[in-house]
């Protein structure tokens, strides 16, 4: 069972993220998909997510630095690189090409995804980008 939670997600990553197949969210993601980053309920809601994503940074591609399956959790370390194309959060499109960092947990039931635990690097992502600077 672990393994083949570890391969759902690996291929969530490989196919839907990378490869832009949304027509597999139906496959790979329940219907009362709960994800707790966005703080909303439903595949639906989680689709626009994702459209919202590929038109801000349209190349993102995810690669997976680990990942780690335990009961029916799978724990996901990524790396994104990706160019900001449109706004996001209030600041304009840069163009620029980024990497920035996350981490996901994925809680798996019957082959699909039914919640999500995310956490991006974002003040990281706005500093590479040049929105905000760190420095004194």
């Amino acid at each position: 069972m672990l393994e083949q939670n570890k391969a759902l997600i690996r291929r969530f990553y490989a196919e839907v993220v990378n490869g832009r197949k949304d027509e597999l969210i139906d496959e790979m993601i329940a219907e009362d998909f709960d994800d707790h980053a966005a703080r909303d309920k439903g595949r639906e809601h989680f689709k626009t997510l994702y459209h919202v994503m590929i038109r801000i940074f349209p190349d993102i591609q995810a690669s997976l630095q680990d990942l780690i399956a335990e009961g029916d959790e799978v724990v996901a370390r990524v790396e994104f690189t990706a160019t900001q194309a449109d706004s996001f959060r209030g600041f304009p499109a840069t163009n620029r090409q980024i990497t920035y960092s996350g981490m996901d947990i994925f809680r798996i039931k019957d082959g699909k995804s039914t919640e999500r635990w995310a956490q991006r690097d974002f003040l990281g992502m706005l500093e590479r980008l040049g929105h905000i600077s760190r420095t004194g």
